[in-house]
């Protein structure tokens, strides 16, 4: 039986059915782990291994250093305690209209059972955040907010300024006339400044309202929380 294309949607059922397949699952791999990196990378090794069984994986730019290129698409695994991850900085931009690519976000809480010397996972949220989400929420409402209130370029200008945006003034300023033309999203992450950006998905998590561009495949409210 050919292997189906994945795209998008196919991605989300996916995801789904693994999350239910793997939630509190025993492990002996898992057992005594707390390096969350490294729970990290077992679970998207385990979920594109998961993925590849049942789907053509078509290739696409492996140099961008996605999980899922031929959908642009990334995975990551956090945990419930601290819902964070990193991403590579590539331009300040993305602060403001979004990574470029889009994320697909697991977040567990783990447990160890000490008897049978494994560990599980319980999958509490899944989250879609489409590309054009994927900017900071703080800095694009409050850029939005400016523009709603008459706002110029300096006033744009000053607020990307003040806001520690790393780039030159000249950047700034040019980032700030574009701004005028062409508004951002709103985005849900809270991006941090660092040599790599770091990804806060709390928003996303408690998210309760339907948002276009976010799908949430397990819904953390569902889960009793």
């Amino acid at each position: 039986m050919p292997k189906k294309v994945l795209n998008i949607a196919e991605l989300q059922i996916a995801a789904k059915r693994f999350c239910e397949r793997e939630n509190g699952l025993y492990r002996a791999e898992l057992f005594g782990v707390t390096d969350g990196k490294a729970i990290g990378t077992f679970v998207e090794h385990l979920f594109q291994n998961y993925l590849e069984e049942q789907y053509e994986l078509t290739a696409g730019n492996s140099a961008n250093g996605l999980d899922l290129p031929s959908i642009n698409t990334d995975i990551k695994v956090t945990s419930i305690r601290q819902p964070q991850s990193s991403c590579p900085f590539k331009d300040s931009k993305q602060k403001i209209y979004g990574l470029g690519y889009n994320l697909i976000v697991f977040v567990y809480q783990k447990e160890d059972n000490a008897k049978i010397q494994q560990g599980c996972l319980h999958f509490l949220s899944c989250s879609f955040i489409e590309s054009s989400r994927t900017a900071d929420y703080q800095m694009t409402t409050g850029i939005l907010d400016i523009i709603a209130n008459n706002g110029n370029a300096e006033d744009l200008f000053a607020f990307l300024s003040d806001h520690k945006i790393p780039s030159d003034e000249v950047t700034l300023m040019n980032m700030a006339e574009e701004l005028l033309k062409n508004p951002p999203k709103i985005g849900y992450l809270t991006i941090s400044n660092a040599l790599q950006w770091r990804l806060q998905y709390g928003r996303i998590v408690n998210l309760t309202e339907a948002v276009d561009g976010i799908t949430q495949i397990i819904r953390y409210s569902d889960n009793g929380n």
